[in-house]
């Protein structure tokens, strides 16, 4: 399993993360903004509020919304080998 040591929010929904085997990159969360679970981080003040869990070592907000860290771990190393 892979863990989430830092989370910075970015501009235009998106997340520069680190990873705690080093891996760094950024995802796109506009996609996931304003459905279901996602609809209270349309408000980029909401949005701003994301954390590293500590229990979960993932990317989380208040109000119990989290995301999985192994598919962002996923979806940085998918970007890169794209680049």
């Amino acid at each position: 399993m892979h863990r989430v040591v830092g989370v910075e929010p970015l501009e235009d929904y998106r997340l520069h993360l680190s990873f705690s085997d080093g891996l760094v990159g950024e995802v796109d969360m506009s996609d996931l903004i304003g459905h279901g679970v996602f609809e209270a981080l349309s408000d980029p003040a909401e949005f701003a509020k994301v954390f590293v869990d500590p229990e979960t070592h993932t990317v989380a907000w208040p109000g119990e919304i989290d995301l999985c860290p192994d598919s962002l771990h996923e979806d940085v190393e998918r970007q890169q080998r794209a680049a």
